[in-house]
Parts: C-alpha cells; sequence; structure tokens
C-alpha cells in the first residue's frame, strides 16, 4: 500500500473528488483527515471510513474537521488537530473550492473576493500552517487547479484566474521548498461529474443537450469521474512520483486539444 502508515488531509474532503480521493488514500493505508466547510458531508465520510476498523499504530482511520479554508484561524486550528491526534502529516491535499460561471460585468466584488478567498487564499493558508510538519516528514503538496488555468474559458474569468494562480504558486513552491524535501504538484481536471456538475446540468434549460455538450468538449467523448483525477492526486502525493515537482498534470480527456 502507498500511504500505509502516513497521514493524509484532504480539503472539501466531505464530497466529490475530495470524498473519493480520501477513500482511496485510506485504503493504500493512510489515516485521513477531512476537512469540509460543511460538517455533515465530513463527519458523514469519517463514519464509513471508521466503520472498517482503526487505521495504522491505532490510530483513527479518518477524522472530520469542520474548516473554512479561507479563515486562518480554521487553516491553523486544522493543522494543529493533525498534528495532535496523530503526530504527523504526509500529504497535504487542496481540493476545497467555489465556483462562479458568470461573465465579469456580472459578477460583483463579494463573489471575486469569495472565489479568491476560498480557492487561492485557502491553499496559501493551508499550505503555510502545515508546512513545519511537511518538513519533518519530506512530505508532499498536491493542490487542485483545473484546465481552466492553462487555457480561457468563456464566462467563468474569476475561477479561472484563481486557479491559475494556483498553478503559478505551485510552481514558486516547488522551488522554495525543494531543499526541505516536500514536493508541490497540482493537478488540472477539465469537465468531472462531481455531484455539483450533475446538479448544474439538471439546472440547465436544456440538460441533455447540456450533457451533449460537456462530452463533446472532450475528446475521450465523456468527463472525467472523480475517481479518475482521484488516481492522478494519489500518484503525485505517491513516491511513485519522488521524482515529481512543480508540474500541473491535465487529466482532461483531449479537451485542451484541438485543430
Amino acid at each position: 500500500m502507498r500511504f500505509k502508515e502516513k497521514v493524509v488531509v484532504v480539503t472539501g474532503g466531505g464530497s466529490g473528488i475530495g470524498e473519493t480521493s480520501a477513500r482511496l488514500f485510506a485504503a493504500e493505508g493512510a489515516s485521513v483527515v477531512i476537512a469540509d466547510r460543511n460538517g455533515e458531508d465530513g463527519d458523514r465520510v469519517a463514519a464509513e471510513l471508521n466503520a472498517a476498523g482503526p487505521g495504522p499504530n491505532g490510530w483513527p482511520r479518518a477524522i472530520a474537521v469542520r474548516t473554512d479554508v479561507s479563515r486562518e484561524r480554521d487553516a491553523a486550528a486544522l493543522i494543529e488537530r493533525t498534528r495532535h491526534t496523530f503526530g504527523r502529516l504526509d500529504v497535504l491535499f487542496n481540493n476545497a473550492a467555489v465556483i462562479h460561471p458568470k461573465p465579469l460585468e456580472e459578477t460583483g466584488e463579494p463573489d471575486f473576493d469569495r472565489v479568491l478567498a476560498v480557492n487561492l487564499k485557502g491553499v496559501y493558508l493551508m499550505i503555510k500552517h502545515a508546512l513545519p510538519l511537511l518538513r519533518l516528514s519530506k512530505g508532499a503538496i498536491v493542490n487542485m487547479a483545473s484546465l481552466n488555468g492553462l487555457v480561457g474559458q468563456r464566462n467563468n474569468p474569476v475561477y479561472a484566474a484563481s486557479k491559475g494562480g494556483i498553478i503559478a504558486m505551485s510552481k514558486s513552491l516547488a522551488l522554495d521548498y525543494a531543499p526541505d524535501g516536500v514536493r508541490v504538484n497540482c493537478v488540472c481536471p477539465a469537465g468531472v461529474m462531481t455531484p455539483l456538475l450533475e446538479a448544474w446540468t439538471r439546472g440547465q434549460p436544456d440538460p441533455a443537450a447540456t450533457v451533449q455538450a460537456l462530452n463533446d468538449m472532450h475528446p475521450l467523448g465523456r468527463p472525467a469521474a472523480s475517481e479518475e483525477v482521484a488516481q492522478a492526486v494519489l500518484f503525485l502525493a505517491s513516491e511513485q512520483a519522488a521524482f515529481v515537482t512543480g508540474v500541473a498534470l491535465p487529466v482532461e480527456g483531449g479537451a485542451s486539444l484541438g485543430y
């Protein structure tokens, strides 16, 4: 198992890619700290993982910590809870995010501030407080970026800006912390069939046409499943990627290709 006796923090771990990643990390031997702004979702995932029995070293297989990553006190408290419970941290997966698919002129200042606070500031705060433990373990950071951070997308400029910022910050941090043995990478999906995307699709004027458009934008003929993105996260966090840092890995079914 790639993460036997490792401790992993997953933000946004109560649903979607975060939940799937938390389950995969646990299946590969890790104890998982599930951070989510929705405490009920985090508690549910942790309870389901703990139903399989205790984790390594008698630790819980999972704990849930209600966390708003845009607030420094929450980020600091999350890492302190991790240290107090497990005494170490090996992987930080910054997955928590919000979306705001609207044109720029229809985006209010509070909307702009919220997207940047959660998506970009949240990554900064989590890394800032996790680094002392990650230095000790020579651990790994994986940040959830997006294909939107590599190429443009219509009517989604603020989200794209936040994800482009994550990519640039990840590359800079990879340089800063390579001497400490801490690797920093990010994953860049296109469409992923999470509950959030499914709900958005159902809310469109023509859901069937929306599904077809999502399929058509990916040369492989469909959006990704959450597990397909999560597997890329686990690869970058594992020793299989021991010589990989500063990478923005597209996991997008060919969506960035064209002629």
